[in-house]
């Protein structure tokens, strides 16, 4: 459903494909992922920099009608510059998009609820091999808060033209959107209010103001998740499902001056988390369960494909790209 809200709101640039998960990594720690968040097998591209307006030509009035005076016909911060000066304006620039995301959490929530108690704090711990999935899904809290700030900021931009600007009430918006799907882990029989996913909602969403607002950082750094096949391919739910993800930022050699004609432009820096035999069978079987930080060097897809795109679908696949690491294009160090 948030797929078909993305593709209503922005239709150049959403493409989504909803499976039965309903989230890249759950909000609580049990075996089934929550639907709070996006999720991963939803192949969603969003072609953010088409969100932005482009300038159209100037127009003059014709000679003899009044005084010449050239109008900028695309933007609306030109027109009435005090509409979107204030905080809460840019969140409302918004509204109808978060709003959407709210009705899609409320919707799915409640149907991947089964069993409740009255609302109850969790201390689900941070990356020890102790804690139920390795802190995998402390991640995922981080990565969900930030493509909902990535895309509610565009939004906003869209309507603002500053995409600085609109950094920090997307990642309000954001991060609240997420508390709120909290608040329903609270409830749940098998999970419970952590505060350790409130700490990662709001550091995924504090990315994403960082990366807009500090000049060039948004052409350099990126925060990614890359899914691995299992045997299965891909699983739905429970530890197997956070065990295919891998986490990364990702430095692009592209995103330096001096590096954008050269044969570097081809190469990004990357370091990630990741985490393995942690699952119930792993654990029966008296495996102990691995975490990982791990290095790599990857090809930058994006650059060499789709760099100029002029299709509309390929510029969803290059956004897309800023966002989620197609397995087998890097090389990683074993564990």
């Amino acid at each position: 459903m948030l797929a078909v809200l993305l593709a209503a709101v922005a239709p150049s640039q959403v493409s989504a494909q909803e499976s039965a998960d309903l989230s890249p990594l759950a909000h609580g720690s049990g075996e089934t992922a929550s639907p709070a968040t996006l999720t991963v097998n939803e192949s969603i591209s969003f072609d953010l920099a088409s969100l932005t307006p482009k300038k159209q030509p100037e127009t003059e009035l014709p000679d003899g009608v009044g005084p010449s005076i050239v109008v900028d016909t695309d933007s609306p911060a030109a027109i009435d510059p005090d509409r979107y000066r204030s905080l809460g304006s840019r969140m409302a620039a918004a509204k109808w998009e978060t709003l959407g995301l709210f009705a899609y959490i409320t919707a799915t929530q409640a149907y991947w609820t089964d069993d409740t108690t009255s609302f109850h704090f969790k201390d689900e711990g941070w990356f020890g091999k102790n804690t139920n999935n390795l802190g995998i899904d402390k991640l995922t809290h981080a990565f969900n808060a930030y493509l909902f700030a990535e895309f509610l900021g565009a939004r906003i931009a869209h309507k603002t033209d500053d995409r600085a600007a609109a950094a920090l009430p997307a990642a309000l918006l954001s991060t609240a959107l997420q508390f709120y799907g909290e608040l329903w882990d609270g409830h749940k029989s098998d999970s419970g209010f952590s505060y350790q996913d409130i700490v990662f909602n709001t550091a995924g969403a504090a990315f994403s103001v960082l990366r807009h607002t500090v000049p060039g950082l948004e052409e350099k750094l990126d925060f990614r998740l890359m899914m691995v096949p299992n045997s299965h391919v891909y699983s739905f739910k429970g530890k197997e499902h956070y065990e295919q993800q891998h986490f990364l930022l990702s430095l692009e050699l592209a995103g330096f001056d001096g590096l954008k004609t050269g044969p570097f432009r081809l190469v990004e820096l990357q370091v990630g988390y990741r985490g393995k035999d942690f699952t119930n069978a792993d654990i029966a079987a008296g495996k102990e369960p691995k975490r990982d930080i791990f290095f790599g060097v990857a090809l930058n897809i994006k650059e060499l494909f789709f760099k100029n795109s002029r299709s509309r679908v390929g510029r969803m696949i290059g956004s897309g790209l800023n966002y989620f690491q197609i397995p087998y294009t890097g090389l990683y160090d074993n564990y």
